[in-house]
């Protein structure tokens, strides 16, 4: 039950999650008396909730396609179960990068759930993909262009770091290839 839940919530909307976590960072909402709304704070939170449940399913799925081949050797070898906890967790290294990956992915390019809790306020809440809807309904669709290359780069960036990280592991025969 757990997994389909986890699976289920890595489709969610993003709209939805801005909407749930403007009801209930407003005013009136269960959290409204931390008056985090229109914050940076508040566009962290949603992000958190719409990249967790990525890499948590993500993460689950590399240590599954591992999990009984080690855990059975392990065993076997009198492996304590940190050891084995760590030794999966090593071998799984590559499906978890692909996982925060992945949901890096997912927050940079997110618009919705911003723009509904932190409001899209010049030099307080405005982040780029925010930048660009606000650049494209004023018609200037070449700053957008040009913010949207800012942001492709910086992923382009972000990811080389990744990728360099997982060669230098299957150089050194640390993870190896399925």
């Amino acid at each position: 039950m757990i997994i389909i839940l986890v699976f289920t919530f890595m489709g969610l909307p993003p709209v939805l999650i801005g909407v749930i976590v403007y009801i209930m960072l407003s005013k009136y909402g269960l959290l409204g008396f931390l008056q985090l709304l229109f914050t940076p704070e508040a566009m962290i939170i949603a992000q958190s909730i719409l990249v967790t449940p990525i890499i948590t399913g993500l993460t689950m799925s590399a240590i599954q396609a591992r999990e009984r081949t080690y855990w059975e050797t392990a065993k076997s070898l009198g492996a304590t179960p940190l050891q084995l906890v760590w030794t999966i967790l090593k071998e799984a290294r590559s499906g978890i990068w692909s996982g925060i990956s992945t949901a890096y992915g997912r927050a940079i390019s997110e618009v919705g759930a911003v723009m509904l809790v932190g409001g899209n306020i010049e030099h307080e809440t405005r982040v780029m993909t925010t930048a660009i809807i606000l650049e494209t309904r004023k018609g200037s669709f070449d700053v957008a262009l040009q913010i949207g290359i800012v942001l492709l780069l910086i992923s382009f960036v972000f990811n080389s770091f990744l990728v360099a990280g997982a060669l230098q592991n299957l150089n050194n025969g640390r993870d190896k290839p399925r």
